[in-house]
């Protein structure tokens, strides 16, 4: 009887193992004779000429799969929940926007995705929680609360988003970047900051809008957002607004949600609340939104697609909708809007640091300062376009 030498079968495992190519896998049986040899009937048959995996995987064994599957993300998840934990810890004990300390944080860890094992869990974490962390924040959102913004100041801010995105827009022609760019800076300061760009990032594509642009896109945003809830209130005293002059400034142009309500309530109690209003205003603007700019830049490949096709939102979006439509249908509890809202600053935080780990730090330098210009001319825009409303007609 022909045998196998065991050494010589662990040095073919070795080097089958050690290329890039999928290969077959290998059911080593539980008893191995105390010659140490085995025969080739000791071998599962099944998995020998399964070059590719094609028996393996449709075996009906899903407990094992998932368990693969688990094992892959692990790695790449573990590394992005740490860094969103310390981006945690720095926002609560330096004041620091914990999207913006995300996105440092991710960075700076930019070296781990040299690091093949964890690209599964960054991919996870970029996709996967980004899309929830956009259902979820559909929590925040009724129908009842946008009407009680008021026909005029609801028409004022649609007016004030489209400005904004036009400058988006301008600002990329100026500085010599493509319209991807400034859809992308354009809809991320007229709607709700990260949660924003990463939505609209999900429609533009990589193949258009490298991740390094869109990374700085992101600091951009953070920052501005920042300084805004910093600086807003201040200017808002100056101009001796009242309280719903000043909310609707601070709802309307701040761009990041907890940083829009934390500028109200600065400012006054009554102007707190009235920048909640208007910014879950914008919050709910967001699937519409994304619709018209899915529309206007058209399908990744370029051929021409039907309207019904170019109207067809990715599921995330739809969710969003469907989340709104129930949160405004249904009475749900206090702890439902609250746990959604902590669950879904969770995802987004995730998906922002992973996002910031996948970028290439060397592309990213290579953009320069004016990558920014598109960010910074729709915030100014934002805040004049606000401040002019709220002084003439509230």
């Amino acid at each position: 009887m022909n045998r196998i030498a065991l050494s010589e079968l662990v040095i073919l495992v070795s080097a089958i193992e050690s290329t890039p190519t999928p290969c077959f896998m290998l059911e080593l049986p539980t008893h191995v004779p105390i010659d140490g040899y085995m025969t080739p009937q000791d071998i599962h048959a099944n998995y020998i000429a399964d070059l590719y995996g094609e028996t393996y995987l449709a075996d009906d064994n899903p407990p094992l799969r998932k368990r693969l599957v688990l094992g892959a993300l692990f790695p790449g998840f573990a590394v992005v929940a740490i860094a969103s934990v310390a981006a945690t810890w720095f926002s609560e004990h330096y004041g620091m926007p914990v999207i913006l300390a995300g996105l440092l944080l991710g960075l700076a860890l930019n070296f781990v995705s040299a690091e093949q094992k964890v690209h599964p869990g960054l991919d996870f974490c970029g996709t996967v929680c980004l899309r929830w962390g956009i259902v979820l924040l559909g929590t925040q959102v009724t129908a009842m609360q946008i009407g009680g913004l008021g026909a005029l100041a609801f028409l004022g801010l649609i007016g004030i988003m489209s400005l904004v995105m036009g400058a988006g827009l301008l600002g990329a022609r100026l500085s010599g970047q493509t319209n991807y760019a400034g859809w992308l800076a354009g809809g991320a300061t007229a709607i709700c900051g990260a949660s924003a760009a990463l939505a609209i990032y999900a429609v533009i594509g990589r193949e258009r809008l490298n991740q390094s642009q869109f990374t700085l896109t992101l600091v951009g945003v953070a920052l501005a957002s920042a300084v805004a809830m910093s600086f807003y209130p201040i200017i808002a005293a100056q101009l001796a607004f009242t309280d719903k002059q000043a909310g609707f400034l601070m709802g309307a142009a701040v761009h990041d949600v907890a940083q829009a309500l934390g500028g109200g309530y600065s400012f006054s109690q009554s102007a707190g609340e009235t920048a909640t209003i208007v910014k879950l205003s914008r919050v709910a603007l967001l699937a519409p939104a994304v619709t018209l700019i899915g529309l206007a830049i058209g399908s990744s490949d370029g051929r021409p697609r039907s309207l019904a096709s170019r109207l067809k939102l990715p599921w995330f979006i739809l969710a969003f909708f469907a989340t709104v439509a129930i949160n405004s249908a249904v009475a749900a509890p206090a702890w439902v809007a609250q746990y959604g809202l902590i669950a879904s600053k969770a995802m987004l935080l995730f998906a922002v640091t992973a996002t910031a780990m996948r970028s290439r730090l060397d592309l990213l330098l290579s953009q320069g300062t004016k990558a920014l210009f598109p960010v910074i001319l729709a915030t100014l825009t934002a805040f004049v376009a606000s401040a002019a409303f709220a002084w003439a007609f509230l």
